[in-house]
């Protein structure tokens, strides 16, 4: 038996930006007596996590090196810059990269998206954190670029956002160690990726076929009709019995008289 399924709770991590309340009502109604316990994590350290025991399953950002990991993608997170109110940004809707190149671009140590070329001016000292990227940007010292789910976060009175059109994206993955894909693991894909409570993947397999093999109802011995234009063996309205006569040979009507004598 694994540590997993020896625990008392199913551990799932998620890093910031991912809200799981979804996911994690659905398994406490399927499953009451199994506790899911969250385990926040920043998004560096999330793989680690998983590679050390400390959660079962997890939402992490991708990249995920999967030599050891397994991960299935969710779902991928429109990019953001975030900048003061009254920011000139603010007069469009959206803005592209080349549009920030006169700016302080913010790039904290834990950032989470893949630049190819960093856009705008560096700052002359990286902060630490995203929390304190955006303190930075509160104070009017530059501007930061995130995943949308991060502005939302981290949102503040005074700071909005804007879609930025061609940065990078940030795709949210369900992960767990490969190894230990157990069935509170499978149970959990399953609801991530929407499977009934019927579905014959995970715990519910042996259910299935239960479920599958319900009795028809009663019909208290009640006799299909034929369908119309059907012979049934029996001339219409008379008991099968001796003498009875079907098929091409019985007069029209289904009326029987004496036959005629010939003279």
């Amino acid at each position: 038996m694994t540590s997993s399924e020896s625990s008392p709770s199913f551990r799932l991590a998620y890093v910031p930006g991912v809200t799981p309340t979804k996911w994690v009502r659905i398994w406490n109604e399927r499953l009451p007596d199994i506790p899911l316990t969250l385990v926040p994590v920043p998004a560096a350290e999330a793989c680690e996590l998983l590679r050390g025991g400390g959660a079962d399953a997890g939402f992490v950002r991708m990249p995920v090196d999967r030599t050891d990991l397994a991960a299935i993608p969710l779902y991928t997170e429109a990019t953001v810059v975030v900048i003061p109110k009254d920011h000139l940004v603010t007069a469009a809707d959206e803005v592209s990269t080349d549009e920030l190149a006169d700016e302080i671009v913010l790039h904290p140590l834990d950032e989470t998206l893949d630049w190819e070329q960093r856009p705008g001016l560096p700052a002359i000292d990286r902060p630490a954190t995203t929390a304190d990227a955006i303190e930075l940007v509160a104070a009017g010292v530059g501007v930061l670029v995130v995943p949308q789910s991060l502005a939302r976060l981290h949102h503040r009175k005074d700071l909005t956002y804007r879609t930025v059109t061609d940065a990078p994206a940030s795709r949210v993955a369900l992960s767990w160690p490969q190894e230990e894909t157990t069935d509170m693991v499978e149970d959990f894909i399953g609801i991530v990726r929407g499977r009934t409570v019927n579905s014959s993947r995970g715990r519910t397999q042996a259910e299935a076929p239960a479920q599958s093999k319900a009795k028809r109802p009663e019909t208290g011995g009640a006799r299909r009709k034929p369908a119309a234009g059907k012979a049934t063996g029996r001339t219409a309205g008379k008991p099968a019995g001796k003498g009875a006569r079907s098929g091409s040979g019985a007069p029209k009507g289904g009326k029987r008289g004496k036959p005629r004598r010939r003279s």
